[in-house]
This record gives structure tokens, C-alpha cells and sequence, in this order.
């Protein structure tokens, strides 16, 4: 094999689309629960939801497959997990730190 050459092209950032089902319920979770602020220009079928610095796009059944994961960094877990937790948020799994 040949040699490979370092890419240069800085990355800005990564927004995922993430497919959901129902808007409404979906933006409750996501606004309701999570603390993210829906876009002014949102529709039942496509919108942006924002928190700081994080950024997702919901798209009702149309963009890719449930089931996807997405990893959003924070300055305090614990302190967010115990926010969530009181907001009746369901965790699925404890709150751990992986290598």
C-alpha cells in the first residue's frame, strides 16, 4: 500500500439528524426535559434544537434509522445526570466514566 497523506481540512463541528417519529413528543423530551431551545423556523417535519454549544436536527421519518446514539460533552456530568434524574428524566444505564 501506498503512503497516506495527513488531511488538512479543519473539521468545524458535527451536527447529527436524528429521525424521529412524532415532533411533539420528541420536542417535549428534547425542549421539555433536556433544556434545548426548538428554532423559530421549525415545522412539524424538520427542526434545529440547540443547548450552548450542542446541536441537533430532528427530521419526522424521513433521515436514516431509529436506534442512533449521539455524544454530547459536557462540564459536569454528575451535575447534569442529578438535574435530569429530578427532572424524571429515565437514565438507561448508570452514570459511568468509560476509557
Amino acid at each position: 500500500m501506498g503512503e497516506t497523506t495527513a488531511v488538512t481540512v479543519h473539521f468545524e463541528n458535527s451536527q447529527p439528524i436524528l429521525r424521529v417519529e412524532d415532533m411533539e413528543t420528541s420536542l417535549r423530551f428534547y425542549a421539555g426535559k433536556l433544556g434545548f431551545k426548538n428554532a423559530s423556523w421549525g415545522s412539524e417535519d424538520f427542526t434545529c434544537i440547540t443547548r450552548d454549544g450542542a446541536v441537533i436536527y430532528l427530521c419526522r421519518g424521513d433521515q436514516g434509522r431509529g436506534g442512533a446514539w449521539v455524544w454530547i460533552g459536557v462540564e459536569n456530568a454528575e451535575k447534569l445526570h442529578d438535574e435530569l434524574k429530578a427532572l424524571g428524566v429515565a437514565s438507561h444505564s448508570p452514570l459511568t466514566n468509560h476509557p
